[in-house]
C-alpha cells in the first residue's frame, strides 16, 4: 500500500464515521480555550472541565487574571497536574495577553509562542481550534496514532509528525485531522494495549497488519 493510498482511506473512514469529532474541553472563547488546554497538559480534559467554571467565573477575562497572583490562581486549579508551575503560566498568561496583545489573544503561531506556557502544540490547538486555521498539534495520542497506522515513518519527534501529516493531509482538513487522531487515541488506539478488534482503520493500519503477519507466523 502506497502512503497515498493509506492516508486515503484513513480520511476517508474518519470522514464517514467521526465526521463531528472535536475537543472535549468545554470553553466559550480564544482566552478560556487558552487557559484550558495550558492547564490540560499531562492532564485529562475531563479533570479540566471540572476546575473551569470556577476558575473563569473568577478570572473572566485577562485583565482580571492579570491582576491576580499565581498564589490566588494557584486555589482554584490545585486539584491538577503541576499546579504551581500552572499557576505561574497562567498569570503570565494573563500578563502578556494585557500587556502586548490588548487583553486579545493572537491569531498567529509567532505570536503565541511569546506567550508563557505556551508551546507548539497549545499555539496549534489555539489556531486550529479557536480560530479555524490549517494546523496540526501534535500531542502524545497524536503522535503515537501517526506512527501506528503508518501515516508517518519513524518520525521521532512531534515537530517531524506535525510536518508529514500537513504535507499530506489537506489543508482544510487538517484541524479535523487533529481531533480524529487525538480521540482515536484516546479510546481505540490507547498506549499500552489498542483495541484493534474494534478498530475500524484495521485494514490500513501498519501495526495491525504487521502484528496479524507476526501472529499468523506463529501459529503455522
Amino acid at each position: 500500500m502506497t502512503r497515498k493510498e493509506r492516508y486515503s482511506h484513513v480520511i476517508g473512514w474518519f470522514e464517514i464515521n467521526a465526521e463531528s469529532a472535536e475537543t472535549e474541553l468545554d470553553y466559550q472563547n480564544p482566552y478560556q480555550l487558552l487557559v484550558a488546554v495550558i492547564l490540560s497538559a499531562q492532564c485529562t480534559d475531563k479533570r479540566v472541565n471540572m476546575i473551569t467554571p470556577a476558575l473563569f467565573e473568577a478570572y473572566p477575562t485577562p485583565e482580571v487574571m492579570a491582576a491576580a497572583s499565581p498564589d490566588e490562581i494557584f486555589g482554584y486549579i490545585r486539584s491538577c497536574s503541576y499546579p504551581n508551575n500552572k499557576a505561574k503560566s497562567l498569570a503570565g498568561m494573563a500578563g502578556k495577553l494585557v500587556r502586548e496583545f490588548g487583553g486579545e489573544v493572537p491569531s498567529d503561531i509567532d505570536s503565541l509562542l511569546t506567550i508563557p506556557g505556551v508551546g507548539r502544540k497549545t499555539a496549534n490547538v489555539i489556531l486550529a481550534v479557536a480560530f479555524d486555521q490549517p494546523a496540526m498539534p501534535v500531542d502524545t495520542h497524536v503522535f503515537r496514532v501517526a506512527n501506528r497506522i503508518g501515516l508517518t515513518r519513524n518520525s521521532k519527534t512531534p515537530l517531524e509528525t506535525e510536518r508529514e501529516l500537513v504535507k499530506h493531509i489537506p489543508a482544510p482538513l487538517l484541524s479535523k485531522a487533529h481531533h480524529w487522531l487525538i480521540l482515536h487515541g484516546r479510546y481505540v488506539c490507547v498506549a499500552r494495549k489498542p483495541k484493534c478488534e474494534i478498530c475500524g482503520l484495521r485494514e490500513w493500519c501498519s501495526y495491525y497488519n504487521k502484528k496479524s503477519s507476526k501472529d499468523t507466523g506463529l501459529r503455522q
